[in-house]
Formats: structure tokens, sequence, C-alpha cells
């Protein structure tokens, strides 16, 4: 098993030369995103294209954006990043459908040896992080590796999340904990205040 299976299946792994080179690729592609203008729809859809594992419509960062590989970040439809996303990629990173990251959120797969001289060789690993459909992800939030994040539920901005967040609920703190359930309440209340600004502004 090389460096590159050994950091993507989450073992112990060293950067070599080839990881350096693939580290040194992203760099150049997050360059020229981050210095790409408000116009460049096409040409910063272009770089994701390069850049990310997979990605699907209607996918945007917005500047500036940083990650480690990018290959190893797997993004479906109708995503959104708020300024400054961090995304240390070492290991998979799969975010489903319809998500938002606030500003400054952190996305870190990668971790090191607590003891200090195992860490001074270099060693690291990783874990995974999933992300469901519908999920909201409040600024300034850290999600850690071996997380996963289920569908339709909301990070309060500022929350460290070190433990899996089950589906449909409101979660918050550090360390990140459930506040409550999403309800049929919070979803009544929301269509009505949704119909009300569409009725105002004639949008139905």
């Amino acid at each position: 098993m090389n460096m590159r299976e050994r950091m993507t299946n989450g073992q112990l792994f060293r950067i070599n030369d080839e990881l350096m080179a693939d580290m040194l690729r992203a760099r150049k592609l997050l360059r020229l995103y981050n210095a790409s203008t408000e116009g460049d729809w096409e040409y910063r859809t272009s770089i994701l294209q390069q850049l990310l594992g997979s990605m699907g419509e209607d996918v945007f960062f917005e500047p500036n954006f940083r990650c480690d590989y990018g290959s190893q970040i797997y993004i479906g439809n109708h995503f959104y990043a708020n300024f400054d996303c961090v995304i240390l990629d070492g290991c998979p990173v799969t975010i489903g459908n319809h998500v938002m990251l606030g500003p400054q959120v952190g996305i870190y797969t990668a971790s090191h040896p607590i003891d200090a001289k195992a860490r001074a060789s270099m060693i690291e690993l990783g874990s995974p992080v999933t992300i469901g459909n519908h999920v909201w992800v409040g600024g300034h939030t850290v999600i850690k590796g071996g997380v996963e994040i289920g569908d339709e539920s909301v990070i309060g901005s500022g929350s460290v999340v070190t433990k899996s967040i089950p589906a449909g609920v409101i979660a918050v703190g550090n360390p990140c904990r459930v506040l409550r359930e999403i309800t049929q309440e919070d979803a009544a209340i929301w269509e009505e205040r949704r119909l009300q600004f569409e009725r105002e502004f004639g949008l139905q």
C-alpha cells in the first residue's frame, strides 16, 4: 500500500514526493480560482472540475477557498460555501445536495500524534467527513475528522463538531451537541413566512 492509499484509508502516512506534487497542483488551481473575478462563472467552474474529486451542478465557493488536495472532496448539487472555507482533505470529504456553509467554516480530516516525538517525525493520519443533504453549517464552525452530519440538520455558528450529529436536528456548541429536533411546527412557520414574502413581492 503506497502513501496515498494509506492517507485516504486513514492509516499512518508521511508526505512524499507524489503527495507533495498533488498538493502543489491544488495550490496552483486554488491560486487561479481565488484570483478570478466575480463574473468568471464558467472559468471558476472549470477550475473546480479540475480540482475536486467530483461535483454536481451549481457548486460555488466564495474566494478565498483553501484545501490540501481537492481530489478527496466529493460534492453533490446546489452547494454554496461562503468566504474563507478551508477543507483539509487527506481523507474523503463527502457532501450531499443543497448544502450551505457559512463563512470561515473548516472541515479537517487531518490529525497528528499526541506524542511529541511521534509528531516530530512528521507522520500523520486522518478520518473521513460526511455531510448529508440539505444541511446548513453556520459560520466559524469546525468539523473534525470522523464526523457524519445527518440530512436536514443545522449546525449553529461557532460550533466545534467532534462527534456525529443525527438527521433533522439543530446542534450547537463546543463541543457541538444536539439542541432540539427540527419539527413540523418549524416547517409550518417557515412555509407561512415564505408564502407571505412571495405574496408581498408578487412572486406567486
